[in-house]
């Protein structure tokens, strides 16, 4: 029984293509699917982050409309303020469709609540003025919120660290110690002399928050930009810091430390701080917004571009499978290049292949061709 070598040796080659093709590929496959979850995790934590800003965005109204209702409580308006009314509608709002994901609907279904309580609340400036710290202090506790849940503040992108740190911890600090000073001027300005010894240290203490919180916005300000890629970010902030400063230094002038606290100067300082502070505010948000979005481009593009890269590395491998095969046929080796030959040797001397007498021919085997010689010879 005849064994074809060439047959045998085609299949060992197919085998071990199948075998060096597995080889390639498992690594190639376990590499691929690190690096798109790793670039999963980071597209996630992006979009994350880019809801955070979207909530802090809302929040900055708010916490200006607070400082409003607060001023006006304490003149004796009773009724809310529309910026107030205005600025929990935008948050409900965005908590609605992000809460769950920041984890901040419990906190601000109580500060909401607390909120709404403000115009019921009766009594002296002291009474009035606590329940609205109480408030304003919760929404400081919900800024600080949203950060820690959407991992801006342990972004690992300087810029991003310190313009969050601006926007959710020095802004909101800001525009809350700015309305504690002017309205505790005011409290100082109508009380008696029994109240103003307290009162004038409560006003201190607040026109120094002032100083440490526009202190504390400047630095990280300042950080932000001699680490930021952005081509925008220094030159949006310049003109708005710059109102701001002023206003600090107005407002301690209006202070008038070891004296009466200079009130129309207190509210002209207090008006010019509140609007840097909005301004700023929006600044800061959107340059974080872009930064984001920046990123999460980039992150995209890698994940198209390791796509690709195993795309071709399967293409690769598919077209030097089919030009091995091919090769093999062409060649006569391989599996597909018909019925492997017999080339044993007859038992008579011949081969299977010799080719067949034609007709009326007689072969020359053996005793047959003595036969024929007489045949000749006969005729």
């Amino acid at each position: 029984m005849s064994v074809s070598v060439n047959s045998r040796r085609a299949r060992l080659r197919s085998a071990l293509a199948v075998v060096l093709t597995v080889l390639v590929l498992l690594p190639a496959a376990a590499l691929f699917l690190r690096v798109l979850n790793d670039n999963t995790d980071q597209r996630d934590r992006l979009q994350l982050q880019q809801q955070g800003v979207e909530y802090l965005t809302a929040l900055a109204p708010l916490v200006s409309a607070l400082a409003e209702s607060q001023s006006s409580a304490l003149q004796g308006v009773a009724q809310e303020p529309a910026s107030l009314t205005a600025g929990v509608a935008r948050v409900q709002e965005v908590d609605e469709r992000i809460g769950e994901a920041l984890d901040t609907s419990e906190r601000w279904a109580n500060l909401k609540e607390k909120i709404g309580r403000l115009p019921g609340v009766t009594g002296d400036s002291a009474t009035i003025y606590e329940a609205h710290v109480e408030v304003s202090d919760l929404t400081l506790a919900l800024y600080d919120t949203v950060r820690q849940n959407s991992t801006l503040n342990r972004d690992e992108e300087s810029d991003i660290w310190f313009l969050q740190e601006a926007a959710a911890v020095n802004m909101p600090e800001a525009v809350t110690a700015v309305s504690r000073m002017g309205d505790t001027a005011n409290m100082v300005a109508a009380a008696k002399s029994k109240q103003k010894v307290a009162l004038n240290t409560r006003f201190g203490y607040e026109v120094l928050a002032v100083q440490s919180a526009g202190d504390d916005l400047t630095d990280n300000l300042q950080d932000a930009v001699d680490d930021t890629e952005s081509p925008t970010l220094a030159g949006n902030l310049v003109s708005n810091l710059n109102s701001f400063k002023r206003g600090i230094e107005d407002a301690n002038r209006g202070a008038n430390f070891g004296g009466s606290p200079n009130v129309s100067a207190m509210v002209t300082a207090q008006s010019t701080l509140q609007t840097a502070l909005n301004a700023l505010s929006g600044v800061v948000l959107k340059e974080m917004s872009t930064l984001l979005e920046n990123r999460i481009d980039d992150v995209n593009y890698r994940r198209a571009e390791a796509w690709g890269l195993l795309a071709v590395a399967i293409a690769l491998i598919a077209v030097a499978t089919v030009w091995t095969r091919a090769r093999a046929v062409q060649t006569g080796s391989g599996p597909d290049s018909g019925p492997a030959r017999d080339v044993s040797v007859q038992s008579d001397g011949g081969s299977p292949y010799d080719p067949v007498p034609a007709y009326g021919e007689i072969p020359n085997y053996g005793a047959d061709s003595a036969r024929r010689e007489r045949s000749g010879a006969l005729r």
